[in-house]
């Protein structure tokens, strides 16, 4: 495939069955993800026996659920857009085949980790044919078994794409990027979509990314939802929003939760242009309610589109990270990848992702979830929960700390210089783990240990291009 299609689609969007009768079922939806570990690993390619066995950590590590690529036959290719060009609803992809797929989601089961599959029901793909990766003939409007040409929008703008972004008919009905549009209106594209879901369902899997939902009507949305045969699961909405009109973000939080882009583009200035301050007030902004957004400071588009990623200098993805999981705004998502030279690289290691007992990658795999940092800050965000944002403190535009009630608290210093200052923290006195750079282990730290007298750290120093964070759960 082109280049040309890949840099269309990171600029616009991030992007056989026989027809059944769909049961009636009633609408249950899911609102954030359920339990009392909420944070989403998002193993970016992975195939399903390393996140087998990946699963085992998370579950150690505090991490709730673990979202993963698409799972249905897709076209050939190494790049990693191939994911998201569907062919057919067989369970075959570059990840594995149905048996892996079940393996995985019960390993993930056995470690209290819930898995989050990619799905997509908006499009099939943007190629004039081939055959799929498990062996399928297709071309760009005929699925042999599943779909024909009758099935698909066709919007009358030029090579049927959208050309207008703020046009609610061309963004629902015309092509993104050259990929064919199901008709998921009709009663065949619907009950084929409801049964490649239920596969998934019986499979175990605890809930979905919906891929390109803002391209989807939420009548549709709402129809296919309705009529699975659980409800309940969790769901995130993959609605590119940044303001402004057309198709926005608030339309779908009825059906689950919606990624927050506003939020990852907003962190990516804040931390580059030297203003973290500005991050105060992010929960009062007025954009999705914290209950109803997903958020995340990268994923698979933004980190090969100029925003913060692996590559970012002065530790300002690190930093990110350490805000969102202390800040009190949507449910995280921690997304980890794998090194790359350009923006169509595919995954590394034959899509078996490794990591280093350290924490580090292995094998081109970046293991941004294992980052210590991050890891530490993961354990933070599940003691603090629903607590308070309480005690803000800023130095200069790049220097902020602040506390989640009396449970946790975190310094965060993305500037040139140390800050060197008195923090009221709001926790009991004695001595902390900082789990930025370590963890608690027995009564010991692996790390830097922080003490804290009368609720405060006095004329405590952090070191340029740092943080601190510590809570009642790695009090020595």
């Amino acid at each position: 495939m082109p280049s040309s299609f890949i840099q269309s689609l990171l600029a616009v969007a991030s992007l056989s069955s026989a027809v059944f009768a769909a049961p009636a079922y009633p609408v249950i939806q899911a609102r954030s993800t359920p339990g009392s570990k909420h944070v989403i690993a998002n193993l970016f390619q992975w195939n399903w026996d390393s996140v087998a066995k990946e699963c085992a950590w998370l579950g150690k590590n505090g991490y709730g659920f673990v979202q993963v690529s698409p799972a249905s036959e897709h076209i050939q290719g190494s790049q990693w857009w191939t994911d998201y060009q569907v062919v057919s609803y067989k369970l075959q992809s570059k990840r594995g085949n149905a048996d892996q797929f079940r393996n995985m989601v019960n390993a993930c089961k056995s470690a209290g980790v819930g898995v989050i599959v990619d799905i997509v029901w908006n499009h099939m793909t943007g190629i004039d044919g081939g055959v799929g990766v498990a062996g399928s003939s297709f071309s760009h409007y005929d699925y042999p078994g599943i779909y024909d040409k009758n099935d698909f929008h066709y919007c009358g703008t030029p090579g049927n794409d959208i050309q207008v972004w703020d046009d609610r008919n061309q963004v629902q009905n015309c092509e993104l990027v050259n990929l064919a549009d199901l008709k998921t209106e009709s009663s065949k594209v619907r009950n084929t979509l409801i049964k490649h879901t239920n596969s998934l369902i019986d499979l175990g899997v605890a809930g979905f990314r919906i891929d390109a939902s803002k391209h989807v009507a939420t009548n549709d949305i709402k129809y296919l939802q309705s009529k699975l045969k659980t409800q309940g699961l969790y769901y995130t909405h993959e609605v590119v929003y940044e303001g402004g009109g057309g198709v926005t973000s608030s339309e779908y939080m009825a059906y689950g939760d919606v990624q927050e882009f506003r939020y990852t583009s907003l962190l990516s200035n804040a931390f580059n242009s030297g203003n973290i301050a500005q991050l105060k007030g992010l929960k009062d902004f007025g954009w999705l309610p914290s209950d109803k957004a997903n958020v995340f400071v990268a994923n698979h588009d933004r980190e090969r589109s100029g925003y913060l990623s692996y590559k970012s200098p002065s530790k300002r993805y690190t930093l990110a990270h350490v805000f969102s999981l202390a800040y009190p705004y949507g449910t995280p998502t921690v997304f980890s990848g794998y090194s790359f030279a350009n923006s169509d690289d595919g995954a590394p290691n034959g899509n078996y992702g490794t990591c280093n007992d350290n924490g580090s990658g292995a094998n081109g795999w970046q293991c941004q979830h294992r980052w210590t940092a991050i890891a530490g800050m993961v354990s933070f965000y599940n003691k603090v929960g629903s607590n308070a944002l309480k005690n803000w403190k800023q130095g200069d535009n790049n220097q902020i700390a602040f506390g989640r009630g009396s449970v946790g608290y975190v310094i965060i210093n993305n500037s040139d210089a140390k800050w060197k200052t008195t923090f009221t923290t709001g926790l009991p006195d004695g001595k902390y783990c900082d789990v930025i750079s370590g963890k608690k282990s027995g009564s010991s730290c692996t790390a830097k240990v922080v003490t804290v007298k009368g609720g405060k750290l006095t004329n405590y120093g952090v070191g340029q291009h740092n943080a601190v964070a510590i809570h009642i759960g790695a009090k020595l």
